[in-house]
């Protein structure tokens, strides 16, 4: 009876423990659950205080991209960038050098090109149809402004808009161009500079170094009007001082020898205004002018670097940078071209200067001093 009531205890005991054993791996995964459960709900706590630090003011997500983006933009507002546009008709001397000044003029002003600005610069070889494909592609590209270096290259800008700004150089009148209202008060979208040389004072200076000379042909491009104005002041001024004036034209440079070698025996001299076909033909003018013993009076300097005798003429250079005087202004917003009157250089950026080898071939002494 002892040995059973015994083995009941025992049986009993070792029942206890193994109960109390799986209550203890129950708790503990309660208590580890529970742990885990804690730890998510920090870690999901935590990852919503992220979001809310990522979230903007209004609810919406913040985007360090665009954060920068926006900084960057702030930044680059305290300079805008303009896109000028240049139609230059062609390569010569004079109107290289109104370019060369127009973008002195532009960096003197605080205008640079790669900076603060960008300049699209094109050259249309002498041809007509060139001005204007490269005129309807500046008004498509939209710039901000136009600048057109001689009178065709200026029609042909303003034949393609009435919006864009437009400022024109070595163009010697604007307004029997047609390209402003008046010199005074342009009116529209297109003003600059005029490159009209003093002509009456070229023609004094052919006198004085050529006083035997009686007839003298006035060579141009009979395409240009500006060309025909000169002329006609040209000839005013040979009459006033008591010289006969004979006008010569041609329309294409394939015809200027020909016009050149007819001047033979027939005139004493050859005047040629600030023409752009003429200039471009300099060269093979001053070698058959020379060769007929005949000097050429020119309208600017570059002519005389390309075997004229002598010329009394503007800086085209300065003529430049007074154009970029008037674009910096109207890229500021401090001026309109309507009411920006025509600019002219004053007598005193007109410089005197002549081809000492040319002076020497047709056995004439210049006394330069006198015309510094």
């Amino acid at each position: 009876m002892k040995k059973k009531l015994l083995a009941i205890l025992m049986i009993t005991a070792l029942a206890a423990s193994v109960l109390a054993g799986c209550g203890s791996k129950e708790d503990e995964k309660n208590n580890g659950s529970q742990s885990e459960a804690g730890a998510a709900g920090e870690d999901k706590e935590d990852a919503g205080t992220e979001d809310k630090e990522g979230t903007a003011d209004d609810g919406s997500q913040e985007d360090p991209d665009q954060t920068e983006k926006a900084e960057g933009a702030e930044a680059a507002g305290d300079g805008e960038t303009f896109r000028i546009g240049v139609i230059q008709l062609a390569e010569h001397p004079a109107l290289d050098a109104s370019y060369e000044g127009f973008m002195e003029g532009l960096k003197e002003a605080g205008f640079e090109d790669g900076k603060n600005l960008t300049v699209d610069y094109q050259n249309a070889q002498g041809d007509q149809s060139n001005c204007l494909t490269i005129a309807e592609k500046f008004v498509n590209d939209g710039v901000d402004l136009i600048l057109a270096i001689a009178t065709p290259a200026a029609q042909a800008a303003a034949s393609k808009t009435t919006e864009i700004p437009i400022l024109v150089t070595a163009v010697t009148d604007p307004a029997s161009s047609g390209l402003v209202e008046s010199n005074d008060a342009p009116g529209g979208n297109v003003s600059g500079t005029s490159d009209l040389t003093p002509v009456k004072e070229q023609i004094t200076l052919l006198h004085e170094l050529l006083p035997e000379a009686k007839t003298v042909g006035v060579l141009y491009c009979s395409a240009e009007d500006n060309s025909k104005f000169q002329a006609d002041l040209a000839m005013e001024a040979l009459d006033s001082l008591g010289m006969t004036g004979e006008e010569y034209t041609f329309s294409t440079l394939d015809e200027i020898q020909a016009v050149v070698d007819s001047m033979k025996g027939k005139v004493d001299a050859i005047y040629a205004p600030t023409d752009n076909k003429v200039a471009e033909g300099m060269a093979t003018v001053s070698m058959l002018a020379t060769e007929a013993g005949l000097a050429v009076i020119g309208g600017e300097s570059g002519m005389v670097d390309n075997g004229a005798l002598a010329t009394f003429g503007l800086s085209y250079f300065n003529l430049g940078k007074l154009t970029a005087a008037q674009a910096a202004a109207i890229l500021k917003g401090e001026a309109e071209t309507a009411t920006t009157p025509i600019g002219y250089l004053e007598a005193a950026d007109c410089e005197f200067s002549y081809n000492e080898e040319t002076a020497g071939a047709l056995g004439i002494s210049i006394d330069a001093s006198k015309y510094e």
